[in-house]
């Protein structure tokens, strides 16, 4: 399939060697490329000594989803966010939910070219004013989120990205300013793991979450649970401590539960009673918001106020069954202040609302 030309435009952050080669600097792959290869992300293409994005506009999925999916519980609860996605990812997860777009190249998926014109059109349609760069990796779809996130900014619209986190600091530091809140899935804490299950390297996606947290980004966490590969209770232990010590005890942590998926389709799912254990071992170390995912209807999926243990917000899967927290999102049975950016929004016949 031949790539249409609106989605090829010169990629930024890399350097020109010698003899046509080009080295990418956008993630800690800093992959080295002669002419003709692709980076290890699939979408990063040296042509005739520089470097070229091929999924630039590419959109393969295009949904309004809630923000509680992203997952996202601390953030404008239960508001509806307009999600988009292209394609490739520089992790290679053998477990990955969406790996018909994150594990192939522009050329094996169907999309469409939406400019970031036509993305801020749509969101003004919908009347939806929150974004989501999501489903696969936004990080090598680096270009086009810049673009759009500064058109709808512009808009006062908010921006989430939904991140593996596996980009260097330069190019984070030039995309944070027009960022409101972001996911970041860390999916081990053992670098060897990363580097040889997940393909990536641990240390520089803790250096980009520090830093979104540092400059102001409304940071949450996801752990998903792999049994085998990252469900030892010690491990699960120093992420723990890493959050509360290089983050804060108020960023929320999500913990997830495995399903079988894709090279992992024949493995059994996680335990409930180890995420449950997880769960209890994060609040006992200090963690205040810790969430189970993927186990609807289990409690862990509620928010209950720190400091006098009442039941604050009841969720079944993404959805709100009940809210104890005030306008100025504090405990209404002991006025503690909770962590919350912004207000609820509601459903009507009319759209939604504050």
């Amino acid at each position: 399939m031949k790539l249409g030309l609106k989605r090829v435009k010169e990629a930024m952050f890399f350097e020109q060697l010698k003899d046509g080669v080009v080295r990418c600097k956008l993630c800690p792959w800093n992959c080295v490329l002669r002419p003709g290869q692709r980076g290890f992300c699939g979408v990063r293409e040296n042509r005739g000594g520089k470097l070229y994005t091929l999924n630039y506009g590419f959109i393969t999925a295009l949904n309004v989803d809630p923000i509680e999916k992203k997952p996202l519980f601390h953030y404008y609860p239960g508001s509806p966010i307009v999600s988009i996605s292209t394609v490739g990812c520089n992790l290679k997860c053998p477990w990955c939910q969406n790996y018909t777009i994150s594990q192939r190249t522009p050329e094996e998926v169907f999309g469409d070219y939406m400019s970031p014109e036509e993305i801020v059109s749509y969101m003004e349609s919908t009347k939806v004013p929150f974004l989501a760069f999501t489903y696969n990796e936004p990080i090598i779809w680096y270009e086009y989120v810049l673009d759009v996130a500064k058109a709808t900014k512009k808009m006062g619209y908010k921006n989430v990205l939904v991140t593996n986190g596996h980009i260097n600091l330069e190019p984070l530091e030039e995309l944070i300013p027009y960022i409101d809140a972001a996911n970041v899935d860390i999916k081990s804490f053992n670098k060897s793991t990363y580097l040889k299950i997940m393909r990536g390297r641990l240390k520089p996606i803790l250096e980009a979450t520090k830093y979104m947290h540092e400059k102001g980004v409304h940071v949450e966490t996801t752990y998903l649970v792999v049994p085998g590969v990252n469900d030892e209770l010690e491990e699960f232990k120093q992420l723990v401590k890493w959050q509360i010590e290089e983050l804060s005890p108020e960023v929320p942590l999500h913990i997830s539960r495995f399903l079988p998926m894709y090279k992992y389709i024949n493995r059994e799912a996680t335990q409930v009673s180890t995420i449950e254990k997880m769960w209890k071992t994060a609040k006992e170390i200090g963690l205040n918001y810790v969430y189970i995912g993927n186990v609807p209807g289990h409690r862990g999926e509620n928010t209950y106020c720190p400091q006098c243990g009442k039941l604050l917000i009841k969720r079944l899967g993404f959805w709100i069954t009940e809210w104890n927290i005030t306008r100025d999102n504090r405990c209404k049975y002991c006025g503690a202040k909770i962590p919350i950016v912004g207000e609820r929004w509601r459903e009507t016949k009319f759209g939604y609302f504050i």
